[in-house]
């Protein structure tokens, strides 16, 4: 491993910048990282080598040009296989996307460009953002750099386990009830989930619409903030983008750098104090409590009575958003089609596409949905949800006129064995306890690094109201000033 690659972003730009290094040389650096440790960890599933470097060579003659790049220009980022790359495969994880080259970009992807960032491939998921283990993938799991016997979170866990293994300093992934923050939690790295609408999900390809936001991942808090100031910002492409700017991310993660929390005022979520976690999580959580407080902060108790339901609601909600937006997988527009040999219905076609193209997770959760969307099931499955989504709202609204920002366990569990919980999906979706509340009702959250479990990354889960996602920022970058970054095992 390079000292190019052991750098943080911020490191990085700054050399690129001073002419200490070039843009091609750090790209060089990550490629051969990858080449080097990826056939152990499968965190991509594409690496598009050609494209980085002539990427990285436009950076470097804009350098010469004089032109004034923007502070992430010539820093490689990784990009989660759930947002569409021009030309560049993009398969949700899934069989029935295999080759797939979108015709445009996202509109994360076309700003990572703008910013002049260099995209070294797609990373490994889910299927479709299902799952938190990342062993859902058609394309194998995906493992973490601190034990390769262990899963790396999910759905996002190959861009978590890129950044640990540092085969890149940035990434991209998507939050729909956690798939940043808890790999981030398990990886020891930072995942931020922006207020909903806060990034833009134009060619994202969705699971469950009202829920999915885009959000950046890295190994330090300035790092996700300069990341999540260049993706972030109004779409006017995506119905549901938020038509105000970002928030002053980094200027809070650097303000929240200089260990200063007075006057600030953090909720521990009551529900979560002892919920289902483990007592070395616990235990790291309660130190990294200890220590917001000797940096000033004030922490009382709040309580949220409904968050207890959070999760049967999102495993309704979800499911049912998928069942219809996987409807366009139809064997016909784009993908997979299985059985078009001119002698079959295109009823026929459908169905043997879907059954050999989607695994059995997202099966599952398109029956969910299904069946919760269907007559005479509507009003007492996905009706009540909803409802239990409305008192999730009202129990954060009523924390934020008491606290500033509610802090709590990332996951409950530090990461656990690959297969230990693919045979019971109930234990596996446990994973997203702490997280899934944040998604039903739109703010932001941030997962830190907050110390080690039997050798194993915590995180520590900071969320703050709708569009205050500065405070998170400011809360998380004091914390990790406080206890440090985590450094993985060298593979």
């Amino acid at each position: 491993m390079t000292e190019l690659t052991k750098l943080s972003a911020v490191e990085i730009a700054g050399l690129v910048a001073a002419g200490e290094t070039s843009a091609v040389e750090v790209t060089q650096a990550h490629l051969d990282r990858i080449a080097a440790v990826d056939g152990r960890v499968n965190a991509f599933l594409h690496v598009d080598g050609e494209g980085a470097l002539a990427a990285a060579r436009d950076v470097d003659a804009r350098r010469a040009a004089g032109e004034a790049l923007g502070p992430l220009a010539g820093v490689p980022v990784a990009v989660k296989d759930v947002l569409t790359t021009k030309g560049v495969p993009t398969t949700a994880g899934s069989k029935i996307l295999e080759g797939w080259r979108p015709p445009y970009d996202s509109t994360i992807v076309q700003r990572l460009r703008a910013a002049g960032t260099v995209m070294l491939g797609k990373t490994n998921m889910d299927e479709f953002a299902m799952g938190s283990s990342t062993e859902y993938s058609a394309y194998g799991p995906t493992r973490n750099p601190w034990d390769t016997d262990r899963i790396p979170g999910g759905s996002g866990g190959g861009s978590a386990a890129a950044l640990a293994a540092y085969e890149a300093p940035l990434a991209i992934g998507s939050d729909t009830g956690g798939s940043i923050r808890q790999p981030g939690a398990v990886t020891g790295t930072v995942g931020a989930k922006p207020t909903y609408g806060g990034t833009s999900r134009y060619g994202l390809v969705a699971f469950s619409s009202s829920l999915d936001t885009p959000g950046p991942c890295a190994r330090t808090v300035l790092d996700a903030a300069l990341l999540h100031e260049a993706i972030g910002g109004h779409d006017p492409r995506d119905s549901t983008s938020i038509p105000a700017p970002v928030p002053d991310v980094v200027a809070a993660a650097k303000l929240g750098a200089t260990g200063d929390l007075t006057g600030v005022r953090l909720g521990v979520v009551t529900e979560f104090a002892g919920e289902g976690a483990e007592p070395g999580v616990l235990a790291a959580f309660n130190e990294a409590v200890d220590a917001l407080t000797k940096l000033g902060a004030e922490i009382v108790e709040v309580s949220c009575p409904h968050f207890k339901y959070a999760l049967p609601a999102y495993y309704l909600i979800g499911p049912s958003e998928c069942s219809s937006n996987l409807a366009r997988f139809d064997g016909v527009r784009f993908g997979l089609r299985v059985g078009d040999d001119g002698n079959r219905s295109l009823e026929e076609v459908m169905s043997l596409t879907r059954e050999a193209g989607f695994g059995p997770e997202v099966k599952r959760r398109i029956m969910i949905g299904t069946y919760a969307l269907s007559s005479g099931y509507y009003d007492a499955y996905y009706g009540q949800a909803q409802k239990v989504r409305t008192l999730i709202t009202r129990d954060f609204t009523a924390a934020f006129e008491r606290v500033d920002a509610l802090i709590s366990p990332a996951t409950p569990f530090v990461a656990f064995p690959l297969g230990a919980r693919t045979s019971d999906p109930y234990q596996m979706y446990l994973a997203d306890l702490f997280t899934v509340p944040a998604n039903l009702y739109g703010g932001p959250g941030i997962s830190v690094p907050c110390g080690l479990s039997g050798g194993l990354p915590v995180g520590l889960q900071v969320m703050a109201p709708t569009m205050a996602d500065d405070r998170m920022y400011r809360v998380a970058a004091a914390l990790e000033t406080a206890v440090g970054t985590l450094t993985p095992p060298e593979l």
